[in-house]
């Protein structure tokens, strides 16, 4: 389960951060209370694109406001003259995430080519940020870069004949297959490095140990397509074969609804 959710911070001071480009206030971005003594080339901007490299390299269980102002030279009680805490700051995080995330331009494209745009999109976010995968986002960050985003991905579904309810359905499909996705694939580079060895030579280690305990006559089934599947993808599961199967197959399920008679 996620560890982390957006939207979990003070609503008000979350949206007045998130838009504080579109409010036209000059002192958006400057400490809510100035510090005697020379003033810091600190701005909020700097404050998340610093914790946005801290989560990148260690993740967040890495990333507390004590370690963040260390990082910036800064002491930790300036931190929140910029941002209120934690829970606002990953909100911050990725909407900036977000709005930095390349938009492919799939006019006139069959809508399998642009749904797949949409879903390789959010697969090279989560390779970028593998934090984000681990965040719920069931209250999403309400900011510019997630409206940006989710204005982009919906034109994909556009002109389809969906209704909205079935578009936004179709896009929450889709994006939750991506994540999932993500979390596995992290999820077998963690387990690549835990040991120092690759999937292939953890198998071969504990081959021996199988065969003295395991018995193909009892389960049949099971040590055929194991071994099937271990000699076709060097391991039990392969990310990125599962991603293109698995993305074939959401695909697949909204030709009914996109193509009715086909």
């Amino acid at each position: 389960m996620p560890t982390e959710r957006t939207s979990a911070g003070d609503p008000a001071s979350t949206l007045r951060l998130l838009w504080r480009d579109s409010l036209g206030d000059p002192k958006a971005d400057a400490p809510a209370s100035p510090r005697r003594g020379p003033r810091r080339a600190l701005s909020v901007d700097a404050v998340v694109d610093t914790a946005t490299r801290i989560a990148d390299a260690e993740g967040l269980d890495a990333l507390a406001m004590r370690r963040l102002a260390g990082d910036l030279g800064v002491v930790p009680m300036t931190l929140y003259t910029y941002v209120p805490g934690k829970a606002e700051l990953l909100d911050l995080m990725l909407d900036a995430a977000y709005a930095r995330m390349p938009r492919t331009d799939t006019s006139g494209r069959p809508w399998r080519d642009r749904v797949t745009a949409v879903a390789d999109e959010n697969r090279a976010l989560f390779a970028r940020h593998p934090w984000a995968a681990t965040v719920s986002t069931v209250r999403p960050p309400l900011g510019p870069g997630q409206m940006a985003k989710y204005e982009h991905e919906l034109s994909a579904f556009d002109g389809l004949g969906l209704d909205d309810v079935t578009m936004d359905d179709c896009l929450t499909h889709l994006l939750t297959f991506v994540q999932a996705n993500a979390r596995t694939a992290a999820d077998a580079r963690a387990a690549r490095g835990d040991g120092g060895m690759d999937d292939q030579e953890w198998w071969e280690a504990n081959a021996p140990l199988l065969d003295r305990v395991l018995d193909p006559a009892a389960y049949p089934l099971a040590s055929r397509v194991g071994t099937t599947v271990g000699e076709t993808h060097g391991s039990a599961l392969d990310p990125d074969h599962a991603y293109a199967f698995g993305l074939h197959r959401v695909l697949d399920s909204f030709a009914p609804l996109i193509e009715p008679g086909r």
